[in-house]
């Protein structure tokens, strides 16, 4: 923990202890006691809507933390000072950066020094709440460690990106070429809209990175054969109560969730908690990656806001720019190559 954070979280104990101070409110309670769940005319629970996920909660519970589930409201308080100290005028922070740079006590600098990155105005404003880690099962907060067969497939897919970074578009990843962020897309803070349409018999959940549509039959379908692979998978949904489960499988060995092979299997739970918040948790269970099973919950907060058009492949220069720099360094390594 930085020196800068800790300075910060003794000054806000004694703020908070004489009242100057008023910690922040997790995100997503309600002070709406009389709220009713809305439900369609078929009766199940309405999710429909624009749901966000603005969730500064790490993915993953970061060491500093390690034996701690929950900030008290002095640390969440710290920690709200810190990103805001963190965030500056500098690049822009995604995922996990803020409260990683937070924790450390400092300024955002880009991760791609040699391009450029965005700036912090492309960044939605984020959700605070005092959970360390947005994975709940394992109970340390981390996903589980890599199988060796999925080491393995790491340790080969660096080399081959290594020796081949650029050489068709191809070797380049799937959301870079405009094709997909893949099922599920936990990342938060830039472009993570999710607008759910509901039926008596199928569910569409479009997310706006992409603008990704699965449109998900909750009327007792089967799974399609195995034989048949997508890159989000075969999604069938049912009501437990008043949760709506979305079991996935079928995924494409293309899919590459987290670097998950196509044994990859999913399933969500989708559970409306308030007027404006949707508890979205997802467990992923892959034996051939993972050691064991693990499950992250989200809290998706509702939005007044539209879905955007993600214009990826209409703006996509930056392939162009990716294929023909290589193409430039290949040359420069003839060139030198020639003249020694």
């Amino acid at each position: 923990m930085g020196p800068r954070f800790r300075m910060l979280l003794s000054v806000v104990v004694v703020l908070v202890a004489t009242g100057l101070l008023v910690p922040a409110s997790v995100a997503g309670q309600s002070a709406d006691d009389g709220w009713t769940l809305p439900r369609t005319p078929d009766g199940h629970p309405d999710l429909g809507g624009v749901w966000a996920n603005n969730s500064a909660t790490p993915l993953e519970r970061p060491e500093v933390w390690a034996d701690k589930e929950r900030l008290t409201d002095e640390e969440l308080a710290a920690l709200l000072v810190a990103s805001n100290a963190a965030v500056g005028d500098g690049d822009a922070l995604f995922g996990d950066q803020l409260v990683l740079a937070a924790i450390a006590g400092i300024e955002a600098t880009s991760y791609d020094p040699t391009t450029g990155n965005y700036n912090q105005f492309w960044i939605a404003e984020r959700d605070f709440d005092n959970r360390t880690s947005l994975v709940i099962d394992p109970p340390a907060g981390r996903i589980p460690d890599l199988t060796p067969e999925a080491q393995e497939r790491r340790r080969h897919g660096v080399a081959r990106r290594d020796e081949h970074p650029a050489d068709t578009y191809t070797d380049r990843p799937l959301q870079e070429r405009c094709v997909s962020y893949g099922v599920p897309r936990l990342g938060a803070g830039y472009n993570s809209y999710y607008q759910v349409f509901q039926s008596a018999d199928h569910v569409v959940f479009l997310n706006e990175m992409i603008h990704d549509a699965r449109v998900i039959p909750i009327d007792g379908q089967p799974h399609l054969a195995d034989r048949v692979r997508q890159l989000h998978g075969d999604s069938r949904g049912h009501w437990d109560g008043d949760t709506l489960v979305i079991e996935t499988t079928n995924y494409s060995s293309q899919a590459r969730f987290r670097g998950a092979s196509d044994n990859l299997h999913m399933v969500e739970r989708l559970t409306r908690v308030g007027p404006r918040t949707l508890d979205y948790e997802v467990t992923i269970t892959d034996p051939t990656t993972w050691t064991r099973p693990w499950t992250v919950m989200i809290p998706l907060m509702g939005s007044d806001d539209a879905i955007f058009e993600y214009a990826c492949h209409e703006g996509n220069i930056g392939m162009e720019g990716i294929l023909a720099g290589h193409r430039a360094e290949e040359r420069e390594t003839t060139a030198e190559s020639g003249s020694k």
